[in-house]
């Protein structure tokens, strides 16, 4: 079968999830898929362009997962929704948000955030404060999930009884927060409804 632009992007994904955005080079992806550097090229430009075909591919459940215009009456309820689509797709890939962040050409972010304002735009919300609320909610969803993928530190960091009497007020709150019966979603959601304007549950 002859090699096509699709099958490029997929085993890129293959090799994204595999070994991490670090090892999806050009020369890597030719020796995963048998063949040369040289037979990527006709389909793949360069490594920006599979950077962005990557971003369109891991975009793509997001968008299939947006909220539908009518149920969802409130604008910020919405946004919400959106933007919890928006981590599980980018959770769904090795270094998801890395990628979604460095391709700023990607169309599928673009069709993301221009859905997301249309869907705001729709009910009633000014055009100009549709395009900030949809900013602030993507990047904050995109920094949130590049935060945890990063990788754990390597080296050895302070005591945590030594972090504690630095910071008392913070371990209380986290004390407090997770003996509540949080988890670690949770506080994803809650810092996201804190973001889009919704009170938490």
């Amino acid at each position: 079968m002859a090699l096509t632009r699709d099958a490029v992007v997929t085993a890129a994904l293959a090799l994204l999830d595999a070994r991490g955005l670090e090892a999806v080079t050009m020369r890597s992806l030719a020796q995963s898929a048998g063949v040369t550097a040289s037979t990527l090229y006709w389909h793949i430009r360069d490594k920006d362009e599979l950077r962005e075909a990557l971003a369109d591919q891991i975009m793509a459940p997001a968008l299939e997962a947006l909220p539908p215009l009518e149920p969802i009456s409130d604008d910020r309820e919405w946004l919400f929704a959106a933007s919890r689509a928006l981590r599980a797709a980018l959770l769904a890939h090795r270094d998801g948000a890395r990628v979604v962040a460095e391709a700023r050409d990607s169309l599928g972010r673009g069709d993301f955030s221009n859905a997301a304002m249309t869907a705001l735009v729709a009910r009633g919300v000014a055009l100009g404060e549709a395009r900030i609320r949809v900013l602030a909610a993507e990047r904050f969803t995109v920094g949130y999930v590049l935060e945890e993928q990063a990788p754990a530190p390597s080296g050895s960091g302070p005591a945590l009884d030594e972090l504690e009497r630095r910071m008392p007020t913070a371990f209380r709150a986290i004390r407090e927060y997770f003996a509540a019966g949080h988890t670690a979603d949770d506080v994803f959601t809650d810092t996201l409804r804190s973001v889009v304007g919704l009170r938490r549950r």
